[in-house]
């Protein structure tokens, strides 16, 4: 399994557009490498989003991890500030630690309920979705995914794992800086990959 987060650095409305951006097109692009990806977390607000953590699992999920990792630059006016000078706007991708510390099952809650979404009659007659909380810090995830409840409770798990991972950063300034510092560092120059204009145009060297 592979986790990638998506982030804008704190950057401004024109960032998170962008990320939106480039989080669908990850998902269409792993689609069509028949590489199954699942946002883990996603931040979002009016415009866009802030952050994402993205897992991807397949034989060509390295290789798509590599091909997006690092910084991207859209080129392009503002869509929100007509008048703003400035056209040239950053994101980054970083790959996260694959197994954080898993919890015990003594220190969660899980309940139980019918799936949502597509799935016909297989979906409404079982209980297959799964919650799971985190007892101290009441931290939880819901994955409805996969059909069976046990499969659910897995991901369940290791979801959350990365949720209190996450958690302890913000608590942790060591753990933060070796871990997330992407959340807060995005390189300028040398982008990965270069978008430009209201339609997103990939710029091909």
């Amino acid at each position: 399994m592979i986790y990638l987060q998506i982030s804008t650095a704190q950057g401004p409305a024109e960032c998170r557009i962008f990320a939106r951006f480039v989080l669908k097109k990850l998902l269409a692009e792993a689609e069509a490498r028949n590489v199954k990806a699942e946002i883990a977390g996603e931040t979002a607000d009016k415009h866009g989003i802030l952050s994402a953590v993205l897992m991807l699992e397949g034989a060509a999920a390295d290789t798509l991890a590599q091909s997006w990792q690092g910084t991207l630059q859209w080129v392009c006016a503002s869509p929100v500030r007509p008048k703003h000078p400035r056209k040239n706007w950053y994101i980054g991708i970083f790959r996260l630690p694959e197994k954080p510390e898993m919890p015990s099952e003594s220190e969660i809650e899980f309940q139980t309920s019918r799936s949502g979404g597509k799935g016909g009659q297989h979906v409404n007659k079982t209980e297959s979705a799964v919650r799971a909380t985190h007892k101290a810090s009441g931290i939880s995830v819901r994955v409805e995914s996969e059909r069976s409840q046990h499969a659910n409770k897995k991901r369940a798990l290791e979801l959350l794992a990365h949720k209190l991972a996450e958690h302890q950063t913000a608590q942790n300034a060591d753990y933060a800086k070796q871990q997330h510092s992407g959340l807060y560092q995005v390189e300028r120059g040398n982008p990965k990959q270069v978008f430009e204009g209201p339609c997103f145009r990939e710029r091909h060297a």
